[in-house]
């Protein structure tokens, strides 16, 4: 009887070292980020055209995109433009999930792209590495190609210039000032030179 008891005390002891050791090496793994997007030049003759729009209005379009594009995965998140960039879902950790809320400081870069510095994170009670909660972010939601996520550096690039629009219209950020709900882009419409 006694064998029995201590084999079963090595099976599980050695399962929870097993467990132990395998979320170990998720969370110190390297981590490799996406690739950015290169800077191109149009060779087009495009006329533009400036847009002030503000939060409420983004959150509006934001939700839609998501849901319009299929951008969920198996399971859901959101985005909420308030006095920062909030990006709020789960991540499945075993048989459960766990919530998360990610702040991000937005800034309009000359090329009219959108970096996201991460500012803070909330992931239940745990206190888990930015760089693991937003690679596993990254693994498991479905965000669209122009969106690129570098968790290493802690932050997201929204590569407005890669984003398909009908008509072949892009946009430019060039204000993104949320605590002033002063948000600016510029609309390029691609134009006929052709006469």
């Amino acid at each position: 009887m006694k064998n029995k008891w201590k084999v079963a005390f090595i099976a599980l002891s050695g399962a929870l070292i097993i467990v132990a050791v395998i979320i170990l090496m998720m969370v110190f793994a390297p981590i490799k980020d996406d690739e950015l997007p290169d800077n191109k030049s149009d060779t087009n003759s495009e006329v533009g055209f400036d847009v002030r729009s503000n939060k409420h209005d983004l959150n509006l379009i934001i939700e839609h995109y998501i849901e319009e594009e299929g951008l969920k995965g198996p399971v859901d998140y959101d985005v909420q433009l308030k006095d920062d960039v909030e990006l709020h879902g789960s991540v499945p950790v075993f048989t459960s999930n766990i919530d998360f809320e990610l702040k991000f400081e937005p800034q309009a870069l000359k090329n009219g792209n959108i970096l996201l510095k991460q500012k803070s994170i909330s992931v239940g009670s745990l206190n888990l590495p930015v760089s693991y909660v937003l690679k596993v972010i990254r693994d498991s939601y479905n965000f669209p190609e122009w969106v690129k996520i570098q968790p290493n550096d802690e932050l997201i690039y929204v590569s407005l210039q890669d984003m398909e629009l009908k008509s072949d219209i892009k946009v430019r950020a060039k204000e993104f000032d949320l605590e002033k709900d002063n948000i600016r882009f510029r609309l390029l419409v691609p134009v006929d030179q052709a006469q």
